[in-house]
């Protein structure tokens, strides 16, 4: 068998039009992992790379070979797969629980600084949530405040989860959905409750309207407040959001922990105690609670995830894009869009009070409810334009062999996702299933990363080398999840992918050239050959201001 190329040694990288003195790594759904170490110093590609980071000084092998073919299979035996890829290994761990084992888990750290940070934050967060509950209980009293929360509680795992299953494709972490929610409960409430009470106050003293606080005044800081907690999380970690779709997340559950408590204050204040002092009794606080849920809840409950998806829209805008004018201006954008919906809503529900209530419905049918769905539809858009998205960035990773055509289309739907994590726990057992799931998820961070790059996003020094290193770990860590579940399906047929043809053994034992389908067939587990590099232009062109990451010559586009 062929040595592996040494450890790299320093020296200079070839350039774009220079021949590839190592071979090009590729991956597949059942195929040897793509290369991670650079080229060896003066040596010509005499056999498969590494899978192994260069600066480990140990050289991987090879890459893993299929396991054995069924008792009853058609296909050619393992030896064959020799002679399409020469110096092909036996898989190096014999089990996927030995793989899924040794696969890296999410880099953790904690520094003392950032737990200070953490806990001072969490701390702030729970005292501003404590002492509005204080303050609404003794306002309205324990028992208000029971049947307030209980009823405002209602529709909050409804909206959650509508969030959460916009946010399926590239599920965001659990830590930064529970600050947006816990941000909008706890700290906007608290504000906006001491701030509009105050205004009240200012306009009964200059004989003001009472109208005029939430019409005015409740948008402007209401929406400010529930925004902060989203724009807070967009300053402190960026790369949480990948679009509009992620801001629409976090400024969503936002909104939802925000509305959830204002409904307790309505509910419970306005709805029991009110209705019990005034209508005699638990019947006539029941009595209130049904009709301001009906109105609050049943009729409106989308009314604050709706106006502060105008903000999330021009944050979104502002997290993909590299102009310095549209980072500032488009939230902002969103921001006055956002409070002018609001005091709009707030607007017609005054006029109720003067005027026939026909002007509230009027403006609810015709007005609200059709910018509700429009935005809904717009939402859904956005997440088949993100799987669109996806798929374009990843072709640039086919032409250059990290991945093969079925691989990429296995990512398009919720469905092909699930199909494919199905297969590899077939065969592979939950072990397979779930490094299918990080596989998978890591495919989708790398394509938005690669996207980011290409729209010129971070081009300071510091940012370039937290890309380029953040796309060695998702390029190392889906590596490692592939060894779990490559080479464990004995009814395969043997195959490569050189990044431009497949080359199948068939039943007959000879090695043949096909051209890959339009429509690929998910998944289809195929290996992948050590090649030389592509023709000119075959590769993905260097973003701008972006060089190649210190020993890892070998990334598309980073020559």
């Amino acid at each position: 068998m062929t040595q592996p190329p040494a450890p790299y040694q320093g020296g200079p990288l070839p350039g774009p039009g220079d021949p590839s003195p190592w071979a090009r790594p590729s991956a597949g759904p059942d195929s040897a992992p793509p290369a991670s170490g650079p080229p060896s110093s003066g040596q010509p590609n005499s056999g498969p790379p590494s899978s192994g980071p260069p600066s480990s000084g140990q050289p991987y092998s090879g890459p893993p070979a299929s396991g054995p073919p069924h008792s009853g299979s058609p296909y050619p035996s393992p030896p064959d797969v020799q002679t399409l890829m020469p110096g092909a290994a036996p898989p190096e761990y014999d089990t996927a629980a030995k793989a899924w084992a040794a696969a890296p888990p999410p880099p953790k750290s904690m520094q003392w600084a950032r737990l200070l940070q953490l806990v001072g934050l969490v701390a702030f967060i729970g005292l501003c949530g404590l002492a509005l509950l204080v303050i609404v209980g003794v306002k309205i009293g324990p028992v208000a405040l029971a049947v307030g929360i209980g009823s405002a509680l209602i529709p909050v795992p409804l909206l959650v989860y509508a969030f959460l299953w916009l946010d399926r494709y590239e599920p965001e972490p659990v830590k930064y959905l529970a600050f947006c929610f816990a941000w909008g409960a706890c700290v906007a409430t608290f504000v906006a409750y001491w701030v509009n009470s105050g205004a009240a106050k200012l306009a009964e003293q200059l004989d003001l309207p009472e109208s005029l606080v939430a019409v005015l005044c409740a948008p402007v800081v209401e929406e400010t407040m529930k925004f902060l907690g989203p724009l807070l999380l967009f300053w402190r970690r960026r790369q949480a959001f990948s679009g509009i779709i992620d801001a629409i997340v976090y400024c969503g559950l936002s909104a939802t922990g925000f509305a959830f408590v204002e409904n307790i204050l309505y509910l419970g204040g306005y709805g029991y105690a009110q209705g019990a002092e005034e209508g005699g009794g638990a019947l006539g606080g029941a009595t209130g609670v049904a009709a301001l849920f009906f109105a609050r809840i049943l009729m409106s409950g989308f009314a604050h995830p709706l106006f502060t998806s105008m903000t999330a829209i021009g944050l979104g805008i502002a997290a993909r894009s590299a102009s310095r004018p549209v980072r500032i201006l488009a939230p902002l954008c969103g921001l006055l869009l956002a409070m002018m919906l609001h005091g709009a809503w707030n607007l017609m529900a005054s006029l109720v009070q003067t005027h026939s209530p026909l002007i509230f419905l009027y403006g609810y049918f015709a007005v609200m409810m059709p910018i509700f769905l429009g935005m809904v539809g717009y939402a859904l858009w956005l997440r088949g334009a993100e799987a669109r998205l996806v798929e374009r960035v990843l072709l640039e990773y086919v032409r250059t062999g990290w991945l093969t055509p079925p691989e990429v289309a296995a990512l398009a739907t919720v469905g092909r996702r699930l199909a494919a994590r199905r297969w590899a726990k077939r065969f592979a057992g939950d072990e397979g299933a779930k490094a299918m799931g990080a596989y998978q998820f890591d495919l989708i961070r790398l394509a938005l990363l690669r996207d980011g790059m290409r729209r010129g996003l971070g081009t300071a020094p510091h940012e370039i080398a937290a890309t380029l290193e953040e796309e060695h770990r998702l390029l190392e860590a889906i590596v490692a999840y592939r060894l779990v579940f490559t080479g464990r399906d004995p009814n395969a047929p043997q195959a490569v992918w050189d990044g431009r043809l497949y080359h199948v053994a068939f039943p007959d034992g000879v090695v043949r050239a096909v051209v890959p389908p339009e429509q690929p067939v998910v998944p289809v587990p195929v290996r992948l050959a050590p090649v030389p590099a592509g023709p000119p232009g075959f590769g993905a062109p260097v973003p701008p201001g972006y060089q190649a990451y210190p020993g890892y010559p070998g990334y598309p586009g980073y020559r």
